[in-house]
């Protein structure tokens, strides 16, 4: 009996693998990235790590690419705007991730745990000048996509979009982090001063 069902079990496992392929490509680790209803750290920490396979990770032969190609000129393009793409999503996820230090208001009823909320100051704002490198990033292959501005890639066009933003100025997430670490430098202080007599 023993037997037979670890014969059977032994039949079972090509059967399960079957459908399992390697990730080795750009798009393949991109289209891993999902977002949730509820966002919660551990969905971010494990967006930021498709996110950056991604970038570091080689783009599949263009017949396998998120828009059609057809020429020398679409492809370098279509690189261009997919780096900036997933630099924004790196941007948001980390100002995501952050959020979930910040603390926005700091209580006069949260001065027993003063240091942990320093702390975790201090991660939310590593966090945000993390997401203002990727912000950097995702300017700098906006800027040469825009180069290429005469050639139109249809199917991405929600990325064309987002690289026209950027070139106008429309999309600043500089701006927003700026604001968010001017928030988060206040909140600091706020609790650098507090005293046991504030309690």
């Amino acid at each position: 009996m023993k037997r037979s069902l670890f014969f059977g079990m032994l039949l079972l496992v090509p059967l399960l693998s079957a459908h399992a392929y390697r990730i080795l490509y750009a798009e393949q680790y991109y289209r891993l990235f999902h977002e949730h209803l509820y966002q919660y750290p551990e969905d971010c920490l494990e967006n930021i790590t498709y996110l950056q396979d991604a970038l570091n990770a080689d783009f599949a032969n263009p017949l396998y690419a998120l828009a059609k190609i057809n020429n020398k000129l679409q492809w370098e393009r279509y690189r261009y705007l997919f780096k900036m793409h997933v630099n924004l999503l790196l941007v948001a996820q980390y100002r995501l991730l952050a959020s979930e230090y910040d603390k926005r208001v700091a209580y006069f009823f949260n001065y027993p745990w003063k240091r942990q909320n320093l702390d975790s100051l201090k991660t939310a704002e590593a966090l945000y000048r993390t997401a203002l490198t990727y912000w950097s990033s995702a300017v700098r292959w906006s800027s040469l996509a825009s180069r290429l501005a005469i050639v139109q890639l249809p199917q991405i066009q929600d990325w064309e979009d987002e690289s026209y933003r950027i070139q106008t100025g429309s999309l600043d997430y500089a701006r927003y982090i700026a604001m968010d670490l001017a928030r988060l430098q206040h909140v600091r202080s706020v609790f650098e001063n507090m005293s046991s007599s504030t309690y």
